[in-house]
């Protein structure tokens, strides 16, 4: 199996579109939006995070279909 760099480019270029997205249209809900986020324990932080991998592994594999 060969590592393709182009799928990996394009994979990481996808996720900064979709992050600075978030920045960009939601500028003003930010700031009370990562006061939640602060305010939340490790656990849910890390329960939170693996939700987000779990959904996007899933959707990799069904784009793989």
């Amino acid at each position: 199996m060969q590592f393709d760099w182009h799928y990996f480019l394009a994979a990481l270029g996808l996720a900064f579109v979709l992050e600075g997205v978030a920045y960009f249209l939601g500028a003003n809900q930010m700031h009370a939006m990562l006061k939640l986020l602060a305010e939340r324990s490790p656990m849910e932080l890390r329960l939170l995070g693996g939700v987000a991998i779990v959904a996007g592994l899933f959707l990799v594999w069904l784009a793989r279909l």
